[in-house]
């Protein structure tokens, strides 16, 4: 059996070198599936030299851009259904050494787990993450991997994340807590924490103006993030994964009259993403 990584690359030609290069892509019995999605630059070709040729490397260069969309492609599309696992990381992430192996353990010391999260390991609010991944059996989305076994049956039931879904992690978290059941069925022990895995993220720094956009960016996303998981949470708590549409779009004018901007700073992020959400419509 072999294990399949997952690395999600959206206009990253200025780190995906480095991700590559944490990852100890000479292993025979690992399949590397570097999913440049949606993008316009170099990331691509530089995936292509960080590779070198390697036939366990392949680098997609996708046009249709979104990691839910991207996601579904690689659990449907390229994958075997055969893999003893399935890591998925983010191409801005580099992995510290042991991670692969570290994620695949865990899953195989506990034949419950249906996922393990891997770690932050820079940043000030590292340790405090760490700690919740571990009490609340979450997921980042930088680093995480999950059972073959678990993927296989996303496979045999079809299930997809609707397309246009902003981050993966929350609602993978939800799937494998209750064994793709509705959320009566949730079991906390079915998501673990991987201590020896690990990753290391880029910085917003004072120093660095394109980190600043960023995280503007990345503001807005938690902002639609957050409404999208309120739909999100009604369906799972209904009717389970089954009941997930193609695209929450279809869903947003029945819910955008319920939203309203937070309070304080997060409210002007709020707007932006409703509006974002209203023209989507």
């Amino acid at each position: 059996m072999t294990v399949a990584v997952a690395i999600f690359a959206h206009q990253e030609e200025r780190r995906i070198g480095l991700c590559l290069a944490s990852l100890p892509l000479d292993r025979a019995d690992t399949i590397f599936h570097v999913l440049v999605n949606g993008t316009t630059d170099a990331t691509a070709e530089r995936a292509r030299d960080a590779a070198g040729g390697r036939s366990n490397v392949f680098v997609h260069d996708i046009q249709a851009g979104g990691k839910s969309r991207t996601w579904n492609h690689m659990v449907h599309d390229l994958l075997t259904g055969t893999e003893e696992a399935v890591i998925f990381m983010d191409g801005d992430a580099q992995i510290i050494a042991g991670s692969i192996d570290a994620l695949v353990a865990t899953l195989a010391a506990d034949p419950c787990a249906n996922a393990t999260a891997g770690m932050p390991m820079n940043g000030r609010m590292a340790e405090t993450y760490r700690r919740n991944l571990q009490a609340e059996g979450g997921l980042f989305g930088d680093l995480y991997a999950l059972s073959g076994r678990f993927v296989a049956a996303i496979r045999v039931q079809q299930l997809r994340l609707p397309d246009d879904l902003i981050g993966d992690d929350g609602l993978i978290a939800a799937w494998a807590h209750t064994d793709l059941l509705p959320d009566h069925a949730w079991v906390a022990e079915r998501v673990t924490a991987s201590q020896d895995a690990g990753f290391i993220c880029e910085q917003v720094s004072l120093a660095r103006p394109s980190t600043w956009a960023m995280q503007y960016k990345r503001l807005i996303n938690y902002s639609v993030r957050f409404f999208q998981n309120r739909i999100v949470s009604d369906i799972m708590t209904r009717e389970g994964p089954a009941g997930l549409p193609a695209r929450l779009a279809i869903l947003y004018p029945e819910w955008l009259p319920r939203f309203r901007p937070r309070p304080g700073i997060i409210a002007w992020f709020d707007r932006k993403a409703l509006a974002r959400m209203r023209s989507a419509t």
